[in-house]
């Protein structure tokens, strides 16, 4: 696959959503972008609190930047807030570097999108990110 479809980007967002229903989590915004940083898909469950959008979008175009999940900006936060802090004002602070921004790849490890989740802890909402993906076969790179 070298591209990815809306289709692909709906199935991953519904077993994403289905991942959080199975463990009982708060409302979740799910976003999948395209390689290129493009929104293919949004989705906002009811209850859903007003920023989520904008974080969701966040974390994915933070592992887009990076070339890997955002648990790895996560970290380097901690080890390196200089290098996070520069890196956020460059994209004109559209980074969300917590760990549910997850890249989407390939079986040749060619980077198709990324999904960005938010609503409930991180590691939640990267384990419904990482569902989501695995559902269409696709690796999931939390970084």
């Amino acid at each position: 696959m070298s591209k990815l479809t809306l289709s692909t980007a709906e199935t991953i967002t519904s077993a994403a959503l289905e991942k959080a229903a199975e463990l009982k989590l708060k409302p979740l915004t799910v976003a999948v972008l395209d390689a290129g940083g493009h929104t293919m898909l949004l989705k906002r469950q009811d209850g859903s609190s007003i920023m989520r959008p904008q974080i969701a979008t966040g974390k994915a175009i933070g592992a887009l930047a990076v070339g890997t999940g955002t648990r790895w900006l996560n970290a380097n936060a901690e080890s390196r807030p200089h290098f996070v802090n520069a890196l956020n004002g460059a994209s004109g602070g559209a980074i969300i570097p917590v760990p549910g921004g997850v890249l989407i790849k390939d079986g040749s490890g060619e980077t198709l999108g990324a999904v960005g989740i938010t609503g409930d802890t991180s590691d939640n909402d990267e384990a419904c990110a990482v569902a989501g993906i695995e559902a269409v076969a696709l690796i999931a790179d939390c970084g």
